[in-house]
């Protein structure tokens, strides 16, 4: 599986998007401070995530998420209480 992920960052709350074929591994790079942009940036959150079975669907995903201002705001308006960190 392949993932597109999108964290959140303690300082600043700003969202942090990437890719990768195993999540939890990332993850712990990330929060290992291994990553150079989410290294200075921590703690993080994941706060979505989605799987595809296809590398090449992940990473036209990304590049979505990334590069259509649109696509990105539609995405945030979908995980809003994810954002704001509500558990309901």
């Amino acid at each position: 599986m392949f993932y597109v992920y999108v964290l959140k960052t303690s300082k600043g709350g700003q969202l942090y998007i990437g890719y990768s074929n195993n999540l939890k591994r990332r993850m712990e790079e990330h929060l290992k401070g291994q990553s150079t942009y989410t290294k200075i940036r921590g703690p993080l959150r994941l706060v979505y995530y989605e799987a595809f079975a296809s590398e090449h669907d992940a990473r036209v995903r990304e590049i979505e998420l990334k590069k259509f201002k649109g696509t990105y705001g539609h995405l945030k308006k979908r995980i809003k209480s994810s954002l704001q960190g509500d558990k309901a």
